[in-house]
C-alpha cells in the first residue's frame, strides 16, 4: 500500500499535473486545449497526462481526431478514501519504531543500572521516562505507598516526585491521602 500511495503523490508532485487536475475538474480537455492553456507543448502535456492516468485519475475518450480527457472524479474520491483509510495509514508506518523516542530519552536519562540521572523537567520527555518506571508495577496489583516507595527508589531518591507524576499522567491511580496505588492498564 505505501507504494501505491507514494505512486499517487508523485503524480500529483509536479505544478502542472495539479493545474491539469483543477482544469479538468472543470471541462473536459484534449492535450491541444491543456497545452495551450497551460503554455506548455503538447508533448508535455501528454507525458503529465500519462502519469495522472496511470495512478487512475484521468481517463480519454476519442472524439474525432482527438482524444479529450476528464478527471475521474469517482475515482479520485474512491482512491483517496482507500489511500486514506485509517487501516492503510496504520500500514504505512508499520516499519516505524513507535518506542524509538521513549528509547532515545530513557537511554539520555538513565545510567548503566537503570537508574535515572535526573528527573526531566520537559513534559514529554518525563512522560517517556515515566512510561519506563511504570513497568516496574504489575498490572492489577494493589501497592502500598511504603512499597511503592521503594520500588520508585531503585530510580529515582525523589520517590514523592515520581510517585505525584505517575499518578498525574494516568499511569498510576490511587486511592486515599497514602492509601493504596496501582497501574492502570495501558489503552495499547
Amino acid at each position: 500500500m505505501n507504494d501505491e500511495i507514494v505512486t499517487f503523490f508523485k503524480a500529483l508532485a509536479d505544478s502542472n499535473r495539479l493545474k491539469i487536475v483543477g482544469l479538468l475538474a472543470q471541462h473536459p480537455y484534449s492535450v491541444e486545449e491543456l497545452a495551450a492553456l497551460l503554455n506548455l507543448k503538447a508533448s508535455t502535456v501528454s507525458h503529465h497526462l500519462a502519469k495522472l492516468s496511470e495512478v487512475g485519475l484521468v481517463s480519454a475518450r476519442a472524439d474525432s481526431y482527438y482524444n479529450v480527457y476528464q478527471l475521474d472524479e469517482k475515482a479520485l474520491e474512491t482512491k483517496s478514501r482507500n489511500l486514506f483509510s485509517q487501516e492503510n495509514l496504520k500500514a504505512s508506518v508499520s516499519d516505524v519504531d513507535l518506542d524509538a523516542y521513549d528509547s532515545k530519552v530513557v537511554g539520555d536519562y538513565t545510567r548503566k543500572d537503570g537508574s535515572l540521572k535526573t528527573i526531566p523537567a520537559q513534559q514529554k520527555k518525563l512522560e517517556a521516562i515515566l512510561r519506563y518506571v511504570v513497568k516496574a508495577f504489575k498490572v492489577g496489583k494493589r501497592y502500598s505507598e511504603k512499597q511503592v516507595n521503594e520500588i520508585l527508589r531503585a530510580y529515582h531518591e525523589d520517590t514523592a516526585s515520581l510517585r505525584r507524576e505517575l499518578v498525574g499522567c494516568g499511569l498510576m491511580k490511587r486511592e486515599g491521602g497514602g492509601g493504596e496505588y496501582w497501574r492502570i492498564e495501558s489503552e495499547e
